[in-house]
């Protein structure tokens, strides 16, 4: 009896990559732009608060994620501008871009969690209120934004590996050549009749010599 092997189609040998380099390249901008605009809303909202001593009476002290630490905002901002730029460089360079936009992920996850426990923030605020530089805050408690910045960090993360692992396939912004890197052909100047007076302005307002000198 015999048996017939399928054999695949060329076709569909190159639709699961081509197919794989479409579904990452949404989901890397995807996660990256809303992953940095999640860290940027993050530290601009109350990551702590706590009381300190003030004349003798407990005064209420609340801390931004922007006052307890600047890094994931400063972060969340390059790595934005490392998933535009990545679109914008072939080969090596897409590498290393790709590299900077997954650590720039990595970092705001870094700061954002040793954030949580940060105090230093409200004992500054506390020293300026008590006029008291040993003056420290008490009854620290933290919010779940610090947490909403982590999770903004790994959205940026996870389209840094993307790009790490996808990328090559992706396509890169149009320039002056074809995508062989042959340089574009130029449109040969229509040839004007010297008997039609209305072609030989048409020539002059394209700034091209109607005499073909």
């Amino acid at each position: 009896m015999d048996y017939v092997t399928a054999v695949p189609h060329p076709r569909s040998e190159a639709a699961g990559p081509a197919r794989a380099g479409r579904v990452s390249l949404a989901v890397a901008l995807s996660a990256g732009a809303l992953g940095a605009a999640v860290a940027l809303l993050a530290t601009r909202q109350r990551w702590a608060e706590g009381t300190a001593t003030v004349a003798g009476a407990p005064f209420s002290l609340t801390a931004k994620g922007s006052d307890v630490t600047g890094v994931p905002a400063a972060l969340a901002i390059v790595g934005l501008a490392a998933l535009v730029a990545v679109f914008a460089v072939r080969g090596v360079g897409r590498t290393l871009v790709a590299a900077l936009l997954a650590l720039c992920g990595a970092g705001t996850v870094a700061a954002a969690l040793l954030g949580v426990s940060d105090s230093s923030a409200l004992d500054e605020k506390a020293a300026r209120a008590a006029g008291d530089t040993s003056a420290t805050v008490h009854a620290l408690s933290h919010t779940a934004w610090p947490y909403v910045a982590t999770a903004g960090g790994a959205l940026i993360l996870l389209a840094g590996l993307l790009a790490l692992r996808y990328g090559r396939r992706w396509p890169a912004m149009s320039g002056r050549y074809e995508r062989g890197g042959a340089a574009r052909p130029r449109r040969s100047k229509a040839s004007v009749d010297p008997d039609r007076p209305e072609e030989l302005w048409k020539a002059l307002d394209r700034g091209e010599d109607p005499t073909g000198a």
